[in-house]
């Protein structure tokens, strides 16, 4: 896909559910994280989402590719896509608060379009993209507000994790491409990076976090675990898959501009919280940016500005 072009309406519609899950999966995540360690949390993440999306290749009558060069891709995608990723950001949520973890994960699209433009030859960074995308992220950051900020020259470490993370996301949007290319249909693609994912966390899991001895977690992380495996990986990494097969990488990448929008929604929406002014303002900073990279409506602006009643033509020789 060209990165000049406009995402259709259908395309924008997915983004927006893709962000509900995902947007939830920072508050499932500061739930298991107060009684289990973060490769026991990620193993059983992506261990339950590759079973769940097996029944469901299963029941709709398909079957996985059997080349070993797709095989080596899902291997590379579940190491770029999960692996890292995951295990970076629920470690950094032991280090900084939630608020601080979703500012800094905002930088994925910005990350994108560096490794977009560096890498492909068909989504360059644009003027407006980049516009866009900054405008993004300054919404992200308002609307989450400044107190968000106070932790930010403090743990370092932490703080490095979520950005490691988004650089690790931004990689795996490019080498995700391939897919496409090889004809691997999204719900195998998904399914082939959550179970290498579990091939390569469980083991890890096992040796570092030694589960079979911790305290039996209570009932409401046990929902924050099948909630995250379920909803926040299997289903979400399908429509993933999908949108980045169409889309492009970078448009891909806008999700994460989207998902602090759904966690705060969802928070007025089912736990009685408050939609507060900088919320609203940082809703519309994201709106203004998610325009400028779409690139429609400035489109518009300037065709209605050639336009406007007034003007006289300039007649060239």
């Amino acid at each position: 896909m060209a990165a000049g072009r406009s995402m259709t309406l259908r395309e924008w519609g997915l983004l927006v559910l893709l962000s509900i899950p995902w947007g939830g999966s920072f508050f499932f995540i500061g739930v298991a994280v107060k009684e289990l360690p973060p490769f026991t949390i990620v193993a059983a993440r992506v261990l339950l989402a590759a079973l769940a999306l097996h029944v469901v290749l299963r029941l709709r009558g398909l079957t996985m590719p059997r080349s070993p060069q797709v095989w080596a891709a899902f291997f590379g995608m579940g190491l770029l896509n999960s692996l890292i990723p995951f295990s970076l950001i629920v470690w950094g949520q032991t280090q900084i608060a939630s608020g601080l973890a979703a500012i800094l994960n905002a930088t994925t699209p910005l990350f994108g379009v560096l490794v977009a433009h560096l890498a492909t030859s068909d989504e360059k960074a644009s003027p407006n993209r980049i516009a866009g995308v900054l405008a993004g992220f300054a919404g992200v950051a308002a609307m989450i507000g400044p107190a968000a900020l106070n932790g930010l020259g403090g743990n370092v470490a932490g703080q490095l994790a979520i950005l490691g993370a988004a650089f690790s996301y931004a990689l795996a949007g490019v080498f995700g491409r391939r897919f496409a290319r090889l004809g691997v249909a999204p719900m195998a693609t998904a399914t082939g990076q959550m179970t290498t994912a579990a091939m390569m966390l469980v083991p890890l899991a096992l040796i570092v976090d030694q589960p079979w001895t911790l305290p039996a977690p209570g009932w409401g992380t046990v929902a924050a675990i099948l909630a995250i495996a379920f909803i926040s990986t299997a289903f979400a990494y399908v429509l993933f898959f999908r949108l980045l097969a169409t889309a492009g990488a970078t448009n891909l990448m806008l999700v994460t501009f989207l998902v602090p929008v759904s966690a705060i929604l969802l928070g007025t929406a089912f736990l009685g919280e408050r939609l507060e002014p900088k919320h609203l303002i940082g809703m519309a900073m994201i709106a203004a940016g998610l325009a400028l990279i779409d690139g429609r409506l400035p489109g518009l602006l300037r065709a209605a500005l050639r336009r406007r009643p007034g003007r006289v033509p300039v007649r060239r020789p």
